[in-house]
């Protein structure tokens, strides 16, 4: 009996260069506030995760395919800007840096919840922690030392990144290096619904 290869994989969708050329810009004027251990993201590896998968056999791919593209093709595209920083779990506790969105927030969110429900009738475990969609800009190794937060999440909270489409999801493949993730698209789901469903 061979054992099974699996492959680290999420559901994101992909923001525009655009929006990351401007959020990289964001990074570049926190990272001259904000000083301690932390490690910024690349802003071509911003990406709004709708769901992490971990580690998944990889015949699991062809179900999760099935499963996602339908429920793309039933929805019409999201419109979102992405603006404001925030942390998380909170500011005394500080883990990540990330940027907020408005638009069609809560239509993402049912999307995303249905999403989960269909993917629990196939074996794939539920998310415990609420989805609150945010892109990833950095983490904070340690808080010891970390000066310059408060006021630049205060600064941060009227910035903005522009708006876009969200015009379908992606399967992607994310590999860990010395140099950090590596992330390659294995499945695209076009949301070719009505806008207003």
């Amino acid at each position: 009996m061979t054992s099974e290869r699996t492959i680290r994989a999420f559901l994101a969708l992909d923001p525009p260069e655009e929006i990351l050329r401007e959020i990289g810009r964001i990074q570049d004027r926190l990272r001259k506030r904000i000083h301690g251990d932390l490690r910024w993201v690349r802003p071509e590896g911003i990406h709004l995760t709708l769901k992490f998968f971990g580690d998944l056999p990889e015949n699991a791919v062809l179900n999760i395919s099935a499963v996602v593209g339908r429920a793309a093709a039933a929805v019409g595209p999201f419109e979102l800007a992405i603006c404001g920083t925030g942390v998380f779990p909170d500011p005394h506790r500080p883990r990540v840096v990330w940027m907020g969105m408005t638009g069609d927030v809560a239509r993402l969110v049912t999307f995303q919840q249905g999403l989960e429900r269909t993917l629990g009738e196939i074996g794939i475990p539920p998310e415990e922690r609420p989805f609150r969609p945010h892109l990833t800009l950095g983490r904070i190794k340690s808080p010891k030392g970390l000066t310059g937060l408060a006021e630049a999440l205060e600064k941060g909270k009227a910035v903005t990144a522009g708006r876009f489409m969200a015009s379908g999801l992606g399967l992607f493949q994310s590999d860990l290096t010395p140099r950090g993730a590596v992330y390659t698209r294995l499945a695209a789901y076009p949301f070719a619904g009505q806008e207003d469903m």
